[in-house]
Parts: structure tokens; C-alpha cells; sequence
């Protein structure tokens, strides 16, 4: 007999318990269930070796209703990952930006999205996704403008020492 982890309904992972200790969880048809053995997460009606937990309940007509438009799959919501560790990267190596760290947080929550779709949490995937392109955007304009000063910077120094120029020659004549 095998013994399941499974996935609750606070997202959390659970196990390991044997069918008969799931059946005193209170499982439900759609909860993700994994085993030694099982290349991915399963809802709990789709492995063989639990069915017999839903037998009483299975073609109740509310319920297959309700799983039927569960079941229709949503695309997973974009990453950012990559844009988060480009506009974290590139502004601290070219400019020194320490500010620029904050696409740190954008990483993170970019890390979470695949994560929580894959678990079946459309809601948490999207949230992460959301607070990466928010934290992402954040350090894109930081970045755009610590650029920026430091090229009001530069062309106040040419202007400063041209000043300086201009003064010693009136000085010399």
C-alpha cells in the first residue's frame, strides 16, 4: 500500500498518510495527491488506488457540474523572471545602483508563479505575478533614473571644468 502526500486547502503539503488515513483527512476529489512512483501531482479521483474513497458520492450530478468547470485549464500568468533578473543585474553592474536591488523582491515573486500553478492555485499564481511585474517595473525606473542622474551628473562636470576654463582665460588676459 502506498502512502500519499497531498496538497490542503491553504496550499500546504501534507503526508504522509496512507488511503485510509486520507479518507480521515477529508479529502476531496480535487485535492492533489503524489506517491513514490508518480511522475506529477494528481487530484485524488484520478489515482486508481483512491477511488474507492469517492464511490458513495462519485455521480452526484452537482458535483460533476462543479468539477467540470474546474477542470478546464487556464494559461499559467506570465513569469518575469527574466526581466526581473535583467533590471536587477544590469543597473547595479553598470551604475552601482544599490537601489536597483529592490528587483530582488520582483525575483521572488517571479519564482512563485510556476510554482503556484502548478500546484493548482490559479489565484496565488496570478497574485505572484502581478507583485512581479509591480516590484520588476519598480526597479526598471529606478534604474532609468539613477541613468539618468548620472547623466545630468557628467554634463554638469563638463560644464563646471568648461566654466573654469573660460575664467582662467579672461584671468590671463
Amino acid at each position: 500500500m502506498n502512502r500519499y502526500f497531498y496538497i490542503d486547502a491553504e496550499g500546504k503539503q501534507k503526508g504522509t498518510f496512507s488511503p485510509e488515513e486520507l479518507r480521515q483527512e477529508g479529502i476531496k476529489r480535487d485535492t492533489l495527491v503524489w506517491t513514490q512512483g508518480m511522475e506529477q501531482w494528481k487530484r485524488a479521483e484520478e489515482t486508481d488506488e483512491l477511488r474507492f474513497l469517492f464511490s458513495g458520492t462519485y455521480n452526484s450530478p452537482p458535483q460533476v457540474t462543479v468539477e467540470s468547470s474546474a477542470t478546464i485549464p487556464q494559461p499559467m500568468p506570465k513569469t518575469w523572471l527574466v526581466e526581473s533578473i535583467l533590471v536587477t543585474i544590469l543597473p547595479f553592474m553598470f551604475c552601482s545602483s544599490v537601489l536597483s536591488l529592490l528587483g530582488i523582491i520582483g525575483i521572488i515573486y517571479a519564482a512563485q508563479v510556476e510554482s503556484f500553478y502548478n500546484r493548482g492555485d490559479y489565484a496565488a499564481s496570478l497574485e505572484s505575478s502581478r507583485s512581479a511585474a509591480k516590484w520588476t517595473k519598480i526597479a526598471m525606473w529606478i534604474a532609468i533614473g539613477w541613468v539618468l542622474l548620472l547623466i545630468i551628473a557628467v554634463v554638469l562636470v563638463f560644464v563646471f571644468v568648461g566654466s573654469f576654463a573660460g575664467v582662467s582665460d579672461l584671468l590671463n588676459t
